[in-house]
């Protein structure tokens, strides 16, 4: 999912080319996919992110830009299920996490959560939790199935636990990148 504004990080450029040390988000992502077991890929843009859609290599679904839920339910109409999908502002995201997310699938629809303490660890922003599980948070990656049965599924993984959504989580994951601490 690489069709977003970025409107909380307030720079010149869309959020899937926010560079973070010398890299832009989505190659980061396209990697750590390309690392991993998962067979095809494609990059869900918008008209909210041109310089993105003619930045990627992959093939894309071009969503209306309506907003990631609906952006994302249009990608996934497209797809044959189970489709994992996963938001462009991971950065420290590699095939091995995501081989132990889809190792993780169990046939129903999963959305991958880390707890919220991981993420007041590192000191990134965490805008959003699950309303009757206030001590998780999704992670920006989710498996579709054709399953209504939805599970989350809790990673206590450092890479799940940044997403850049703001310039401070920028410079953290830089910084965790620089440092070696992530594993």
């Amino acid at each position: 999912m690489c069709g977003g504004r970025g409107t909380r990080l307030d720079l010149d450029r869309e959020k899937p080319l926010v560079e973070i040390d010398g890299r832009p988000l989505v190659d980061r992502v396209v990697d750590a996919l390309a690392a991993s077991s998962i067979e095809r890929c494609y990059a869900v843009t918008s008209p909210h992110a041109p310089r993105t859609r003619a930045h990627v290599t992959l093939p894309t679904i071009d969503a209306p830009g309506e907003g990631y839920v609906a952006d994302l339910q249009y990608a996934l109409e497209r797809v044959e299920p189970p489709a994992l999908t996963v938001a462009a502002d991971l950065p420290l995201l590699d095939g091995k996490t995501v081989d132990s997310i889809s190792n993780s699938f169990e046939g129903s629809s999963m959305t991958v959560c880390v707890p919220t303490e991981s993420k007041r660890q590192y000191g990134v922003s965490n805008d959003t939790t699950i309303p009757d599980e206030p001590d998780i948070a999704p992670a920006g990656v989710n498996v579709i199935a054709e399953s209504a049965n939805d599970r989350r599924v809790v990673f206590e993984n450092p890479r799940l636990a940044v997403n850049v959504n703001r310039v401070r989580d920028a410079r953290i994951a830089q910084a965790l990148l620089r440092s070696g601490v992530i594993p």
